[in-house]
């Protein structure tokens, strides 16, 4: 009898560490990377659902992650006390959040709610952002309903008791909520919740917890850089490049990725797909996939760890029969979600797994001409293969010898389709320009070049690797 007790507690021991580190990320050593528990890559790829927790029923929820576990997105960025009056408008089941608005009181009805939503994200396979509020209830600026309920002390607690409702499960920490520090009171709350939630999720051990924090656009340098990057809650950096057309996104990763205390960084708000451009869709119609699919190679090029899509339907969960919308987008999100930008992410995926990911770099040096705004070339590279984005299908002039090899095999890679087309074995010497089969506008192309003794595969698309 004794051993059989033994045995029994022995297999209890070996699954409560198997349940705390099976969901643990944590930053590769060399510090521009994320990894599993079990030390393998993780490349996020994240999708704003905001309102997620606050606007879907249970059934809603389950066809929502269920669409994003099957087009390969790895996060799901969502808020527990939403932008969209949060505190004051109910969930589908009539919960608020709080009581009285008061941090340290948590209804627990509501949180059962986004309890459901993150088990079925773990059931399959995604990890949930999670962003303990969003940025008005700490101050509102000049938009968002708030009201302001936070300070040092009630953010430790709340930090603490959602930190500790959320331990062991697939969540990375996502703080700021769109809105940027404006002083050392604001800094004070953010760092409370932050020790709150290490204190809650991982018994005080910032090393067991995965952190970052979400801010707005800044005009210069980084985005959560700019206040905590020496904070040591601060797993990796993370910046909001905004809903115009940027095409110098690149230069927030190049920022980030200098900064002499390294950390990955990445995007975690870039333009939307189906988004007003600078919320002004009169002048400048919607945003398109094309939009998006840039953003996100020229931010991955640029030596992001991972990127975050995002659609204006989504992010709000707009049902024209239950809600207003928020700047009038044209789609509800259960239509939305099959969009061809969100659809494209998976393609963009499938080409960061498909070569050694822990030892790619950023290396303009690749190319002789990198050009600016819309014809921007951004190139990266590993040891033995390198990819080359050609943002509107601009002729490459690659300076060759820049990976291992005497001879490389030369591909193209359609960010629209995922397909990949063999064009042939050149001398890994001098420079030798590639001409995309297309060019102009929604006509971006990677050339992928392989050290051709490695015998490298064509990247797989995405519904043809997870079948």
């Amino acid at each position: 009898m004794f051993k059989i007790k033994l045995l029994f507690g022995l297999c209890l021991v070996f699954l409560h560490y198997s349940v705390v580190g099976q969901y643990r990320l944590q930053v590769s050593p060399n510090k521009r990377f994320l990894l599993r528990e079990n030390g393998k890559p993780f490349f996020y790829l994240g999708d704003t659902a905001w309102e997620l927790f606050h606007r879907l029923n249970r059934e809603e929820a389950d066809t929502y992650l269920k669409n994003r576990a099957d087009k390969g997105f790895t996060v799901i960025q969502a808020v527990a006390l939403a932008e969209l009056d949060g505190l004051h408008d109910p969930n589908p089941y009539g919960d608020l959040p709080l009581l009285n608005d008061d941090p340290a009181k948590p209804n627990e009805s509501y949180f059962k709610h986004i309890d459901y939503i993150v088990n079925k994200a773990q059931q399959l396979g995604l990890y949930i952002g999670m962003l303990p509020t969003w940025g008005d209830k700490i101050f509102k600026h000049n938009w968002g309903v708030g009201p302001e309920i936070f300070n040092p002390q009630n953010a430790r607690v709340y930090g603490e008791f959602i930190g500790k409702r959320y331990k062991n499960k697939p969540i990375i920490w996502i703080l700021g909520g769109d809105r940027n520090p404006r002083h050392e009171q604001d800094i004070a709350i953010w760092r409370a919740m932050a020790e709150g939630i290490i204190a809650g999720a991982g018994d005080g051990d910032p090393d067991k917890v995965m952190m970052t924090y979400h801010p707005q656009p800044t005009k210069e340098g980084g985005g959560s850089s700019t206040w905590f990057h020496q904070d040591s809650w601060i797993d990796f950096n993370m910046f909001q490049t905004g809903h115009c057309r940027n095409t110098d996104i690149y230069n927030k990763i190049t920022h980030d990725y200098n900064l002499a205390l390294t950390k990955p960084t990445m995007d975690g708000e870039p333009i939307y797909e189906d988004h007003p451009v600078c919320f002004n869709a009169k002048e400048l119609g919607y945003s398109a996939a094309y939009d998006v699919r840039r953003s996100a190679y020229l931010d991955l090029f640029a030596g992001a760890h991972g990127h975050t899509y995002g659609s204006h339907d989504i992010w709000q969960m707009y049902d024209p029969s239950k809600r207003k919308p928020v700047n009038a987008p044209p789609k509800p999100w259960y239509e939305a979600i099959n969009l061809p930008g969100g659809s494209q992410m998976s393609h963009v995926r499938t080409l960061m797994e498909a070569r050694p990911f822990l030892e790619r770099v950023p290396d303009q040096g690749l190319v002789t001409e990198a050009y600016s705004g819309g014809e921007r070339i951004q190139a990266t590279r590993g040891k033995d293969y390198a990819f080359i984005y050609s943002t509107a299908g601009k002729p490459i002039q690659v300076n060759m010898g820049k990976i291992t090899g005497a001879n490389v095999n030369a591909t193209w890679f359609d960010p629209r389709t995922g397909a990949s087309k063999s064009i042939g074995k050149y001398k890994n010497t001098g420079p030798q320009t590639f001409t995309p089969p297309t060019n102009g506008t929604d006509n971006d192309w990677v050339l992928i070049l392989d050290d051709a003794a490695k015998n490298y595969k064509a990247p797989v698309k995405w519904s043809q690797a997870k079948s």
